[in-house]
């Protein structure tokens, strides 16, 4: 996994997740923008990414705008030459139930998440395209996104954006060489924090300093954010050269690939359905086996 020479952006890099993707692109040889919204915590993340003499700077800003994401490119090529490596992380939670979010609730999220990943993506694109070398755009997802989760009506909403971002993006780029994927991660972090499922059990590691148990890195894929950084090393690298339009899940000792949405069972009348023939179909034919939704609660998967 040798990056020598290639380029990165990493948002939302300061802390959790993305300082962990971030140092890892350096430990690979990349060269790396880390980006956050508080100065003080991107000075902090570029001292310690860049302790071992690794190449990165910092940019404090909040994703969302087109100037952001501009600035964000133009600071890689100002500083080192090119781009090959964009990953869209920056991400903030809003959590409420929907008939209490807000609009601003709403907003906020969506902004960030799923316009962040646009404007940035779209930065990037042009960018990779004008050099002709190809590229990585690498889009951070979440379970909630594919399943959809209590009380993340906006989370959940961004991050299914996002999957599906990747999906359209691979194919408008595929002639250009760059490849799209979207990571979904699993990671004790500040953010799963607020998760009530899984924040009695990321307190109790961090206070007995025991690592969180292994049926919980396996079943649920909760690890480190470490523990997720590998896969964005992988997707930026010439092995993964051929992969696009996935949608990866990674967390402690768990490695998936996510299907996309696709018919499960399908009916034909002739004429049309009525909404009396809908309901004689349904409790056999294709309703038979409905989907389930959700992230499962820890434990449930023992």
């Amino acid at each position: 996994m040798d990056l020598s020479g290639k380029v990165a952006i990493v948002t939302g890099s300061g802390r959790g997740l993305g300082f962990a993707y971030a140092r890892a692109l350096v430990a690979a040889g990349a060269a790396v923008v880390v980006n956050d919204l508080d100065p003080e915590v991107v000075d902090k993340a570029v001292a310690a990414i860049g302790a071992d003499g690794g190449r990165v700077t910092g940019v404090a800003a909040a994703v969302g705008d087109s100037a952001a994401a501009d600035q964000l490119v133009e600071t890689a090529v100002r500083e080192f030459g090119r781009l090959d490596i964009m990953v869209t992380n920056a991400g903030i939670l809003r959590d409420r139930v929907l008939w209490k979010m807000t609009d601003d609730d709403f907003d906020a999220v969506v902004r960030v998440h799923l316009r962040g990943t646009f404007t940035c993506a779209r930065a990037a694109a042009a960018r990779m395209r004008e050099q002709g070398e190809g590229g990585r755009l690498i889009l951070v997802s979440s379970p909630a996104g594919q399943r959809g989760n209590f009380g993340q009506t906006n989370y959940a909403a961004a991050k299914a954006g996002i999957a599906a971002m990747a999906r359209t993006w691979a194919l408008e780029l595929a002639r250009a060489g760059i490849t799209v994927n979207a990571v979904v991660p699993v990671a004790a972090t500040e953010m799963t924090r607020t998760i009530p499922a899984f924040a009695p059990l990321i307190e109790e590691s961090e206070r007995t300093g025991e690592p969180l148990p292994d049926w919980l890195r396996r079943d649920e894929g909760l690890g480190t954010a470490d523990d997720a950084a590998g896969l964005v090393v992988f997707l930026a690298s010439e092995a993964a050269a051929d992969v696009t339009g996935q949608a990866i899940g990674i967390g402690g000792d768990r490695l998936s690939l996510w299907s996309h949405p696709s018919e499960k069972a399908v009916a034909f009348a002739g004429g049309g359905w009525s909404a009396e023939a809908i309901a004689a179909e349904w409790p056999t034919g294709i309703g038979a086996q409905p989907e389930t939704y959700g992230i499962p609660a820890p434990g449930s998967l023992q």
